[in-house]
């Protein structure tokens, strides 16, 4: 791929929108070294593969010469980004903050080389901004404008409580642009309010306007939101076994979703696997292992993703798996991991079984289950390990 190609690349693939898309081709093809910024809040341990879409476009920009500027939002982890909560978030204390942020670098660093970053921690500006400053920033929005973005319109109309401390986010994160002068800013599609902020904040302290680029969002393992507490993520810094796992126990229609956003493959390849997927004669099991090898190649190398994937046939194959394991039978396909856990009978009440799923010591086809309240939607014939020794075979 040569110079051009890797430019109209990294405008298009998996890309929802860029603005001023014409003023950042040009930028890019004349050769300039761009300040390129992405700021990511430690509001968890961990980052899913969610959050990585954009990790990864960073990458592409900092292989063609341009510094990424990595923003770790330990400021603006405790204010709570609203972008797509339909909840108000909690305030963050600073220690859980700092808990979370232990072994954060380490986790992007399994995608960005961090030596050729700069890295920031927006606590540096923001905790020192007066009352003065922060009003004069409230002043270039409206009340208007703020409700009408789309998770806090959709809280109006329920009723549901939204927090001044809410509002003052994209004003924060609009700042962060200030301070580090982006020539660039990229999120996901469901950051573009905050992500225009910044242009009109750069603006109000007479800076030329980042350019603004947003990535398509990758959706859980079951279709909905990605979100850890509904336990539908997949993690970079989950063990082979555990990677591979659970992309193996996600819902088919996923499949090709993944392949684009959380795989590097060719996209004539992923469009042999989308047209397989619409015969009769399909086989998503099969496709669907050909995706969990080439995550876990991406994050653990080709070795580790054989091993998994061996491990994987070896213990949960239909084919392999003991014959005789007692049937679990279940009234639906979508039932939560508490009744399921309380259907076996392993355990004898609801606070038993609730630490026993929160321990880890509940699996479905090897891929461990500690959220009680995840829905399962199973399709029959599932392995599932309840405690140290007790095996079910699911039955719909």
């Amino acid at each position: 791929m040569n110079f051009a190609q890797k430019v109209k690349n990294l405008l298009t693939r998996n890309v929802e929108k860029v603005i001023n898309k014409n003023h950042l081709e040009k930028a890019l093809l004349s050769g300039r070294k761009l300040r390129v910024k992405h700021g990511i809040d430690p509001t968890g341990e961990k980052i899913h593969l969610g959050r990585a879409v954009s990790l990864w476009k960073l990458r592409e920009f900092q292989e063609l010469g341009h510094k990424i500027v990595l923003i770790i939002g330990d400021f603006t982890a405790q204010i709570g980004d609203p972008s797509d909560k339909l909840l108000k978030r909690p305030f963050l204390t600073k220690a859980q903050v700092e808990k979370n942020l232990k072994n954060y670098l380490p986790q992007i660093g399994k995608i960005l080389n961090l030596k050729k970053a700069e890295v920031r921690y927006n606590s540096k500006w923001l905790s020192k901004l007066k009352f003065r400053e922060i009003s004069e920033l409230a002043d270039i929005f409206s009340v208007q404008q703020m409700i009408r973005r789309r998770n806090f319109s959709e809280r109006w109309e329920k009723n549901q409580e939204i927090s001044l401390r809410e509002l003052t986010y994209p004003l924060m994160q609009g700042y962060d642009s200030v301070a580090v002068k982006a020539d660039v800013e990229i999120g996901g599609s469901d950051q573009l309010f905050n992500l225009l902020a910044g242009r009109k904040i750069q603006e109000h302290y007479d800076q030329k306007p980042q350019d603004i680029f947003t990535t398509k969002m990758l959706l859980g393992l079951d279709g909905r939101k990605m979100s850890t507490s509904w336990g539908n993520v997949v993690n970079i810094s989950d063990k082979p076994d555990e990677q591979y796992g659970k992309i193996m126990s996600m819902h088919d229609n996923q499949i090709i979703n993944y392949f684009e956003l959380a795989t590097d493959l060719d996209e004539k390849e992923i469009a042999v696997y989308k047209k397989e997927l619409k015969t009769e004669k399909a086989n998503p099991k099969i496709i669907k292992e050909k995706l969990a090898f080439a995550i876990v190649k991406r994050y653990h190398g080709e070795e580790a993703a054989e091993l998994a994937r061996q491990n994987f046939n070896k213990l949960f194959s239909k084919k392999e798996a003991p014959a005789d394991l007692p049937v679990l039978k279940l009234k639906s396909k979508s039932v939560s991991v508490l009744d399921v856990v309380l259907k076996s009978g392993v355990v004898k009440s609801k606070n038993e079984a609730r630490r026993l799923i929160e321990q880890g010591g509940f699996d479905v086809d090897g891929v461990a289950k500690k959220n009680p309240q995840e829905i399962l939607n199973l399709r029959g014939g599932e392995v599932l390990k309840i405690g140290k020794k007790s095996f079910f075979r699911a039955r719909v």
